[in-house]
């Protein structure tokens, strides 16, 4: 005669210890408010163990909203209270206050309970610490930004490249037609480049473009004002709200900063240092004014400067 297996014991699931066993055995912290009394019926002992906050000093939803963080407060309990009046289950991302002061960032997922009418009896959910993905999260973010700097950023001399100045110089140009403020261009190019390289090598023209561009940029050190390589031995800088004097001062105060480097440059055919050519311009840009048609001026000018000699700036038409 072959016996039935024995059967398992079978749970008692309808007994509510065994319910709160399992609530209070896992890292998400259930709770529950009465919506009529605005009152905690119930959260999780492991909200002491997160926040250092007893059981017992949660009573009512005025609690929750005193440790929230209060750069989120305001918009976290509108929003909750709003999608809570509507009877709509919702979540929300907030910074929690610590006992102890500090925060951690947690995830409230609400579920929103109906009477048989449709009214809210109540409101369900748990809290998570979801710290250790916002730390994640918001390293992404600053990666992200980094390599956006990146790619405005000249690898060689660590000011602003022509990536950057093709979207500062629209930009730029938008707000001065519209302001009817004067912006003002200037194109460098360092003399004799090509003759410097070959004498002193890549190497040392590369440190040269860097010792440049460092003249160059403290020059432009008014807020807005950005200088930028152009390409290869060039470099253009924009002068937001400057005027034809105080751009053509700019632009002698960046020869002046180039001079002190006092960069030896035996084969130049103006001197035995490193020296710029300079064209310069300013427009109060009008609505028939093209950007474009500005910045070739600005290029002629410069031509201008090195045919008459180098070492020299042009703010006018030949």
């Amino acid at each position: 005669m072959i016996s039935s297996p024995a059967h398992p014991p079978e749970v008692a699931c309808d007994d509510p210890g065994v319910y709160r066993t399992l609530l209070e055995s896992t890292k998400a912290i259930p709770w529950r408010i009465d919506w009529a009394t605005m009152q905690f019926t119930y959260i999780g002992p492991q909200i002491e163990e997160l926040l250092g906050w007893s059981p017992a000093s949660w009573l009512t939803v005025n609690d929750w909203a005193d440790r929230i963080h209060e750069e989120d407060r305001q918009n976290t309990v509108d929003f909750c209270v709003a999608q809570s009046q509507q009877g709509i289950d919702h979540e929300a991302d907030y910074r929690a206050i610590t006992r102890q002061g500090d925060y951690v960032w947690i995830r409230d997922v609400v579920h929103v309970v109906r009477r048989p009418d449709g009214g809210v009896e109540s409101l369900v959910g748990f809290m998570f610490d979801i710290s250790a993905r916002k730390k994640a999260e918001d390293k992404i973010v600053q990666l992200q930004r980094e390599l956006e700097l990146l790619s405005y950023r000249d690898s060689l001399t660590g000011v602003a490249n022509r990536r950057m100045f093709d979207t500062a110089y629209p930009a730029e140009w938008v707000k001065a037609r519209e302001g009817g403020h004067p912006l003002s261009l200037v194109i460098i190019d360092i003399d004799y480049f090509k003759q410097y390289n070959d004498h002193y090598g890549h190497v040392q023209g590369d440190e040269c473009l860097r010792r440049v561009a460092r003249a160059i940029d403290a020059a432009a050190s008014h807020p807005g004002q950005l200088c930028a390589r152009f390409g290869g031995e060039e470099f253009v800088v924009l002068l937001p709200g400057t005027d034809r004097e105080a751009a053509r001062s700019a632009a002698e105060r960046c020869r002046k900063l180039l001079m002190a480097e006092e960069i030896p440059h035996v084969r130049s055919g103006v001197g035995r240092l490193v020296t710029v050519s300079m064209g310069i311009g300013t427009i109060i840009p009008g609505a028939q004014d093209d950007p474009k048609v500005f910045l070739d001026r600005i290029d002629r000018r410069l031509y201008q400067a090195k045919s008459a000699g180098r070492d020299r700036l042009c703010d006018t038409e030949a």
